[in-house]
């Protein structure tokens, strides 16, 4: 993990993130897409879901 996502990781499980955030930590996901088995169990929350709609989108 690095840059952005690394630094909401210590949180991530606990505090909502604010809009401007989470448009961050979307894009982030977008532009560092990795496949399911090869994701960081430590990503953000956001992140996850960001790539588990890419999933679905790819299908």
């Amino acid at each position: 993990m690095s840059g952005l996502v690394a630094d909401f990781a210590e949180a991530a499980e606990t505090a909502e993130v604010d809009f401007i955030t989470e448009i961050r930590l979307r894009t982030w996901a977008r532009q560092n897409y990795q496949a399911p088995g090869s994701r960081d169990n430590n990503l953000h929350p956001v992140v996850r879901d960001e790539m588990q709609k890419m999933d679905a989108e790819s299908k």
